[in-house]
């Protein structure tokens, strides 16, 4: 019989990737994250993740970790998975 687990409520730091924040984008996975163009428009970027290179599409969230490790992670997942938390810092 299979066992039922919640996920334990953690804080994470994470960004969408669009044009306007680009340059935070960059600051915030620095290392980890090289933007990709086409015609002179964000078209996505590829994450240096812990499984290897993803690719994650414009519009998708880039995700801190709590190791500190990047990944990408569709708005409809992360729509249901997180929810804003109040400031910590």
């Amino acid at each position: 019989m299979a066992l039922h687990y919640r996920k334990k409520p953690i804080v994470i730091e994470a960004m969408q990737l669009n044009f306007s924040n680009r340059d935070a984008i960059i600051e915030f996975a620095k290392g980890h994250i090289t933007l990709s163009w086409r015609d002179g428009y964000l078209e996505g970027a590829f994450i240096d993740t812990l499984e290897g290179g993803i690719y994650a599409t414009y519009g998708d969230y880039i995700i801190k970790g709590v190791d500190g490790e990047f990944y990408p992670c569709k708005p409809s997942v992360f729509e249901k998975t997180y929810e804003l938390a109040d400031e910590l810092f």
